[in-house]
């Protein structure tokens, strides 16, 4: 098993991860009778992405020489009605000066390594993702 996810009431979880014990909480959001206090679960869908695309960039960017320390990912989920789900997900790179020079052929092994990320690989296609590189577009 991965986690334990346990209802507290309010519309509120507790999700524990089993290996390290580490928790964290998801409220429904405001526009869905909750309290937004914490990350909703479709919240951490989204972010999941960002999180996955980074994880594997850091991975081979290892093998690679380059450290992405700084490296920051702005996430917005766009939620659809009929039925409620998420539509789209846009993520925003913000990238470090320091890594703003680096080559061509490297930027493109480092996206192309975010692109196929073990959680983009798992969206459903009618999600539109979007990803704007920034300094690195």
């Amino acid at each position: 098993m991965t986690s334990v996810v346990v209802y507290e009431g309010g519309l509120r979880t507790t999700c524990t991860h089993l290996q390290s014990q580490s928790s964290i909480e998801t409220d429904a959001p405001t526009d869905n009778h909750g309290k937004g206090e914490r990350f909703s679960p479709t919240d951490l869908m989204a972010t999941s992405l960002a999180a996955c695309m980074l994880t594997v960039m850091g991975i081979k960017a290892r093998t690679m020489d380059i450290e992405l320390d700084g490296t920051k990912t702005e996430v917005e989920k766009i939620m659809k009605a009929e039925p409620r789900r998420v539509g789209g997900i846009n993520i925003t790179f913000r990238i470090p000066e320091s890594l703003q020079q680096i080559g061509d052929k490297e930027k493109t092994i480092l996206k192309n390594t975010a692109h196929t990320c073990p959680v983009a690989q798992s969206i459903h296609p009618d999600i539109e993702v979007n990803v704007n590189w920034g300094a690195w577009s």
